[in-house]
């Protein structure tokens, strides 16, 4: 499976931007939103088309702290089977090569990681330098 980038520190730093500034905080989550967006473009390319619903399901969802791309819901519950394969329908009568890495997020993850990380970093870098913090 994938590998989290994981940045330590990273609540005491939001925590301490919010001290210094409220909405400094709230424009990272913008950020990581922009840098997942790297991902979620790569990955709606590759998503087969019947209605678009799948396709469309694929978005980036994060916090102050975290950086997430999620995939399916209401409007497309079919997506894991899409993605990560296996068997559905009457009897389990539909089969699709399960595939533990997926097919097309963390394929776009690992395609992408270099400029999803990159992306990631300048966006703390921005999110320091608003308040008055140097960053080397």
């Amino acid at each position: 499976m994938a590998e989290a980038i994981a940045i330590d520190g990273l609540s005491q730093f939001v925590r301490n931007l919010k001290a210094l500034d409220r909405e400094t905080p709230k424009a990272l989550r913008l950020a990581f939103n922009a840098a997942a967006d790297v991902v979620v473009q790569d990955a709606r390319a590759g998503i087969p088309t019947r209605s678009g619903k799948a396709k469309g399901s694929v978005k980036a969802r994060s916090t102050q702290t975290a950086s997430r791309i999620v995939g399916g819901g209401n409007r497309a519950p079919y997506y894991p089977w899409l993605d990560f394969g296996g068997r559905v329908g009457r009897n389990h009568s539909i089969k699709r090569p399960f595939l533990a890495e997926g097919r097309y997020i963390y394929r776009a993850y690992f395609d992408n990681r270099a400029k999803y990380v990159e992306l990631l970093e300048a966006a703390l870098i921005d999110a320091a330098s608003r308040v008055g913090i140097e960053v080397d």
